[in-house]
């Protein structure tokens, strides 16, 4: 017979209740700011939901009203150096940390609230309803509200989107000697997200100073969490992270806080992160104000339970109980509330000349100038103003013949060693002398605390990485084994650290650098060998560097990490071995910023390629003995392209060939070759041709592989077929 033991977990999982003796000995200026905060925040969501009546919020009103306890007890823990992320249903937890942040001592409900209280109320207001003085000039709404300076990091449409960059924010507090704390907000829906449990687990391992602070509305959309989970007690997710975990009352803002306190306190001495599970209630439904009864999925018998157990209620009978407000004063307190909000209303509104007597809209003059739509995709590049730029042709430095992954090592080195705020991250990276092809050989003996290996989840590492970016004090470079892998974090690829800066503003700065590599021909099939080039250009945000020497390799890195925009660096393994002319010692300079390179001159016929590609073209023009024009583009983002000398070439040529490896379906040359026959129509004697490989990926069989891509033979076939015609 077999025999048992019941083993325990290692972390603590607590419910906290707070007492009535709790209540009496609370401090009379914390009850009445969490009171102030409460009431100001249910008046603000009433509003919104009033103007959403009037169709007067474009989009989505994810009101908080029924929850606002649980963010206003846990933030009256934090301070204005702390960091929350938020939810999609995230105006309490922006407004709890802004309020904070402009009244440190808390505000007191019976008198005029600050001019500083005021226009937080009023640029919250505005971003909702998409206007130009919004904390995010409009561009956010009521889903992604960020106030960088407050602390507020930004709420996230994406379910569990933002929980990774608020670990980025707890790696970069630590990392920079403090003891500030971060916090990431999210629903019970997000429990079940991928990313969420990821970041958990790296949390954990790296004892980062983050809180996880579930509020347990019981919904997610319509479905119960019963439906969706066999532990709705979601705070036992710590568990299995060896997490520990305070589960609360989240009607009961003092015991929120109370709870709050004690994570905190843990936090701040350094023992990692833990979980908060606030039990809450939203009154109405996911979106708009009807009450989810409208809907059949809640009853009203159940809604009603949860009203009786109101945070605000709650917290003015406590303050009416010992004394600190009266009936009266909680009455006028409220009316006074009304009519600020409905004064921040008189500033953003006029009646509607066209509409019915008391049909309100829009003031004019409050909204975004349409010509801003696509300023702050991405900076301006003023950093790189008084930068070192060499190209080959004005490089003084010693060159030799070099291998193609020493400088990919050496680069890193040097950088690392001259710049305190970069920072590596990625799967092995630390190990087997250099990761898994040798690109950061040395730093994990020189940088233990900045070459870090993590676990094998890159929408975790990935979006940590953005958060580190968005904080600003630290440079992520983010490794990615195979491009192929983008695909698992994709909504931190492109919902999140691609649209950043321009979806915050405009003028937050995004300075991440993601490394991955094509693995065509390395026999790893097609789950590791796409070229993510075609993907990458389509999405706005990111710039796109592809190095195919030594030396462009070193001056493309520099360049990217100068930039303050995320940038993808390409490297194809077929490149790794090879040597070219590179740097011996000169390791500082920078290629400039949107500069392709000639690799030969031709009058017939002009040439397009990047990576690996390139050589491959060269082989092919030389065995045919053409009068060719070879680009190799080095920048391959929409913003980088250096259409100066592509359209000296095709101005000269008439004629042009995009030259790719990998297959024609997540083809780069498909949109590049759409803006050169707009651009370039009345000088093409042809339509732009294209070689790319099949459809298919790539297969490990070596003669399937081989048949899947494009090389000099492929590029041979198509160099005839272009000129014959």
């Amino acid at each position: 017979m077999p025999t048992h033991r019941e083993l325990a977990a290692a972390s603590p999982w607590t419910q906290l209740t707070a007492t009535r003796e709790d209540w009496r000995d609370a401090d009379p200026a914390l009850l009445t700011s969490m009171f102030a905060q409460t009431l100001l925040i249910r008046t603000f969501e009433e509003y919104v939901l009033d103007l959403a009546s009037q169709g007067l919020v474009h989009g989505p009103a994810h009101s908080s009203i029924g929850q606002e306890g649980g963010a206003v007890g846990s933030v009256h823990a934090l301070t204005s150096a702390d960091f929350v992320g938020g939810s999609h249903r995230g105006h309490h937890q922006f407004l709890a940390k802004a309020l904070g942040h402009v009244a440190p001592h808390g505000i007191d409900p019976r008198v005029p609230v600050s001019d500083d209280v005021r226009t937080v109320l009023t640029r919250s207001l505005a971003e909702i309803c998409g206007l130009a003085r919004g904390f995010c000039r409009g561009r956010g709404g009521s889903m992604h509200l960020q106030w960088r300076e407050a602390g507020a990091i930004g709420t996230n449409a994406i379910v569990g989107g933002g929980v990774p960059q608020s670990a980025g924010f707890a790696w970069s507090a630590r990392q920079a000697g403090t003891d500030a704390v971060s916090v990431a907000y999210f629903g019970d829906g997000a429990v079940n997200i991928g990313s969420v449990l990821e970041t958990m687990n790296l949390a954990a391992a790296w004892k980062l100073p983050l809180c996880f602070f579930i509020e347990n509305n019981r919904y997610a959309v319509s479905t119960h969490v019963d439906e969706v989970t066999a532990e709705p007690r979601l705070s036992a997710r710590g568990l299995g992270f060896n997490i520990p975990a305070w589960q609360v009352d989240g009607m009961d803002p003092l015991a929120t806080h109370l709870a709050m306190r004690e994570a905190v306190a843990h936090m701040r001495a350094g023992h990692g992160p833990t979980i908060v599970e606030a039990d809450v209630y939203r009154y109405y439904h996911q979106n708009g104000p009807f009450p989810g009864s409208a809907f059949g999925y809640r009853s009203k018998e159940e809604e009603k339970e949860w009203r009786a157990r109101d945070p605000l209620t709650l917290l003015a009978e406590r303050l009416t109980e010992r004394g600190i407000l009266d009936a009266a004063a909680v009455e006028e307190c409220t009316a006074r509330a009304g009519e600020l909000l409905a004064g921040i209303g008189d500033e953003l509104l006029e009646p509607d000349p066209d509409g019915k007597p008391g049909k309100r809209r829009i003031k004019p003059s409050e909204w975004p100038d349409p010509s801003f739509r696509d300023v702050g995709v991405r900076g301006d590049l003023a950093e790189f103003d008084g930068v070192r730029q060499a190209d080959l042709d004005t490089f003084t430095g010693a060159t030799a013949e070099r291998r193609f992954i020493d400088v990919v090592s050496e680069v890193m080195r040097r950088r690392m060693a001259q710049d305190e705020s970069i920072v590596v991250m990625g799967e092995d990276v630390h190990r087997l002398k250099g990761g898994t092809n040798g690109a950061t050989k040395g730093l994990a003996e020189a940088h233990p605390d900045r070459c870090l290996g993590t676990p094998i989840s890159e929408n975790a590492f990935a979006g940590l990485g953005c958060g580190i970016a968005l904080d600003g004090r630290y440079t992520p470079v983010v490794e990615f084994m195979y491009a192929d892998f983008m695909w698992v974090a994709a909504d931190q690829i492109f919902n999140q650290i691609g649209k950043a800066r321009h979806m915050f503003g405009g003028d937050g700065d995004v300075p991440l650098v993601l490394r991955s590599k094509v693995a065509m021909g390395t026999g790893y099939g097609s789950q590791h060998s796409m070229d993510p080039a075609g993907v990458f250009a389509t999405a706005p945000g990111w710039r796109i560097v592809a190095p195919s020497t030594p030396f462009d390799y070193v001056g493309l890195m520099n360049a990217a990490l100068a930039c303050k925009d995320p940038v993808v660096v390409l490297e194809h393994v077929d490149l790794y071995n090879s040597t070219g002319t590179g740097p011996v010692d000169d390791l500082d300079y920078c290629l400039p910023v949107g500069k392709a390179a000639v690799r030969r001159t031709g009058s017939a016929l002009t040439v397009v390629s990047y990576l690996a590609m390139t050589g491959h073209v060269l082989e092919a023009v030389e065995q045919l003995g053409l009068d060719a024009e070879v680009i190799d583009l080095r920048w391959l983002d929409r913003a980088s392209l250096d259409w100066g000398t592509l359209g000296a070439s095709i101005r000269k040529t008439n004629n042009v060939l995009i030259a790719e490896q990998g297959p024609v379906g997540t083809s780069y040359g498909g949109w590049l070759a759409d803006e050169i026959q707009r651009r370039y129509f009345d000088h093409l004697d042809q339509p732009v041709q294209r070689l790319t490989a099949g459809e298919s990926s790539p297969s490990i069989s070596k003669v399937l592989e081989r048949a899947a891509i494009a090389r000099t033979p492929e590029a041979v076939a198509a160099l005839r077929r272009v000129t014959e015609n």
